[in-house]
């Protein structure tokens, strides 16, 4: 069997039940597994490199405005990998290939694969799509192993949080300008304990003001702006440190585990439980930082230094 996906999540999934020997096209966002980057890229983006948040925003709102596709299929590379098997989504326009895209190229190449859609809006939705691909790649019961260990993994953090404290919990899924978070992102506040305040599960992101994100009074503020990883986030977030000098701000890996629908998300659901209840839940330093830390820590490097220098 001959794959090809045009979703980086749906590339996890499909090395995660064992298939990636059979994945022989991806995007060039397919970057977990490492191998998967290996494979021959199919898909580009059409974006400029080195704009900022407010220039991305700018960028995509203007391209889909004028019905622009954001990213770049290859007919060629398509022709000749000649694929049984293709992936790809309906789900949202900024984040992959649009079906209908792949399949006027399809039609066009006189390629027969079967195309497979995924479309997850949910938790319950992100598992499922794990089975769909088992079923579509004959792995089903390694499909079935990875759901079951996921769910697990979900229940222990349920269980961990279950008396604690549920602070209000704001989710960044962009921060300038910012956006209030949807599908899955609520349902992982909740799960990790936490109070989800803007946005709506199940729902797509939308666009809020600084004023709405104020007005929401969250106890705690995570910025999660999508397809940026821990370093990038810590970057573009900054600012929001500085909007909410009296709670704690975090910055996380969204293109990990939070903006991707598959396996990792179940590691975005750990790293924030241990966000919001540190003697609860380990830590998860790989993929959430506070920005807070580094900032008090110059600080107490500063008096540290000013006492020296005081001492004869």
């Amino acid at each position: 069997m001959r794959i090809v996906s045009l979703l980086p999540s749906s590339t996890e999934i499909l090395f995660g039940i064992g298939a990636g020997a059979d994945v022989v096209g991806v995007t060039f966002e397919c970057d977990y597994p490492a191998e998967a980057r290996d494979r021959r890229i199919v898909s580009t983006s059409s974006m400029p490199e080195g704009m900022g948040p407010r220039e991305i925003d700018g960028f995509v709102a203007a391209a889909l405005s004028r019905g622009e596709d954001l990213y770049r299929l290859s007919a060629d590379a398509l022709r000749e990998l000649n694929p049984d098997v293709l992936v790809t989504q309906d789900l949202c326009a900024v984040c992959a290939v649009d079906v209908s895209v792949v399949e006027d190229a399809l039609k066009y190449l006189g390629c027969r694969a079967d195309v497979v859609t995924m479309d997850p809006h949910n938790l319950s939705e992100v598992f499922d799509s794990v089975l769909v691909l088992g079923s579509q790649t004959n792995r089903v019961e390694a499909a079935r192993e990875l759901v079951a260990s996921m769910n697990s993994r979900v229940e222990a953090v349920r269980l961990a949080v279950a008396a604690s404290a549920h602070p209000r919990v704001l989710v960044l899924e962009w921060t300038d300008p910012p956006f209030a978070p949807g599908h899955w992102i609520p349902e992982m506040v909740e799960i990790a304990g936490g109070v989800p305040v803007l946005g709506t599960a199940g729902e797509k992101s939308y666009r809020v003001t600084w004023e709405q994100v104020e007005a929401a009074e969250p106890d705690v503020v995570v910025c999660a702006p999508c397809g940026f990883d821990l370093e990038g986030s810590v970057s573009l977030s900054e600012r929001v440190r500085d909007r909410f000098p009296g709670i704690p701000v975090w910055a996380v890996d969204a293109n990990a585990s939070f903006a991707r629908p598959g396996p990792r998300l179940v590691d975005g659901i750990e790293a924030l439980a241990g966000i919001l209840n540190p003697g609860l839940v380990p830590a998860r330093d790989d993929l959430a930082q506070e920005l807070r830390k580094s900032y008090r820590s110059r600080g107490r490097n500063r008096e540290k230094l000013q006492r020296s220098e005081k001492i004869p």
